[in-house]
């Protein structure tokens, strides 16, 4: 049952970057619209060009297509109420669109962490047994593997969600974040808070370290295999399929590691600078991916080549 009747908390109020000017207010909204819309642009652009081409349709561009709706997701989840902030000054929340916001926060930052790993398997497969690809990985297969993805995070998030509303929050409705994530609502409960923490804690290193766990082996197990290609041309053309990959999953981990690694060792940022380093590492990858998508994978290059240079030519006669 939830506490409702302790709960008095009606809306929340973001504060976004902590101590910025007002001076700054418009500038800041204007670069994280200009974000938003990279990050529509750039991710819509390679779903719809990877559903036109044919020749695209294979496992490899399933799963980008997945994690390129996660990234558009996640960004359509978190700029606008933020972007409104400084744009038009509209800080207020209500507290059960701030609960739905945080679901979904968690839940596709879960399902990225997923099909990474189902990504991950893809080039683990392709090097390790190329025979064997074709039949052992198919659209079928990627579609259930990843759509395994996005239910398991959906379903357990319930879960962490309904385990957060049990709260009673009657302190402070000062969320000092630019959107509702755990940690930031859960730290306005006024009893309880530790325990119910602890329990999400759990699961978010459940959906980190697992994935990344399998990551890093299936890596370790190509690095072993392309290591026994006698030609070293072959070895550079083989390590370079995996380079968009390589790219994506180090561009979503590192940052986090880093910053993980960083508060057990005893370094701690400032609440500022803790604020814009969980911005940066959340939405940037979601902005830069599709330029990996489109410069790094060799079919996606070719195939807009064709494209660019089709065009040329009937724009020409």
């Amino acid at each position: 049952m939830f506490n409702t009747n302790v709960t008095r908390i009606k809306d929340f109020f973001i504060i976004g970057f902590p101590g910025l000017s007002l001076d700054l207010y418009k500038p800041v909204s204007a670069l994280l619209f200009l974000l938003y819309l990279a990050i529509v642009g750039g991710n819509i652009f390679i779903l719809v060009f990877v559903k036109c081409e044919k020749a695209l349709h294979k496992p490899t561009y399933l799963i980008f297509c997945h994690l390129a709706f996660t990234d558009l997701a996640f960004g359509t989840v978190t700029l606008p109420k933020i972007i409104s902030k400084y744009w038009f000054d509209d800080s207020i929340i209500s507290f059960y669109s701030c609960f739905a916001q945080m679901y979904f926060v968690h839940s596709l930052a879960t399902a990225h962490s997923f099909i990474l790993m189902v990504m991950a398997l893809d080039r683990f497969i392709a090097i390790c047994a190329p025979l064997r690809y074709t039949t052992l990985l198919t659209n079928t297969k990627v579609s259930v593997l990843c759509g395994m993805s996005w239910l398991l995070p959906v379903l357990w998030m319930v879960g962490v969600l309904f385990n957060a509303l049990t709260l009673p929050y009657c302190n402070s409705n000062i969320i000092i974040q630019c959107y509702c994530d755990y940690i930031a609502i859960t730290a306005l409960g006024c009893e309880n808070v530790r325990e119910v923490q602890v329990i999400a804690f759990g699961f978010a290193m459940f959906s980190l370290l697992v994935p990344l766990g399998f990551i890093v082996f299936s890596y370790f197990v190509i690095i072993v295999a392309v290591g026994r290609i006698s030609s070293s041309e072959g070895r550079v053309r083989t390590l370079s399929t995996c380079m968009p990959q390589l790219l994506i999953t180090f561009l979503y981990y590192m940052p986090r590691c880093f910053v993980y690694l960083a508060n057990n060792v005893g370094f701690t940022f400032s609440v500022p600078v803790r604020i814009v380093v969980v911005m940066l590492y959340s939405l940037l990858p979601a902005a830069v991916n599709p330029m990996i998508y489109c410069f790094k994978t060799k079919d996606i290059k070719e195939n807009l080549k064709k494209k660019l240079f089709n065009r040329k030519i009937d724009i020409r006669t």
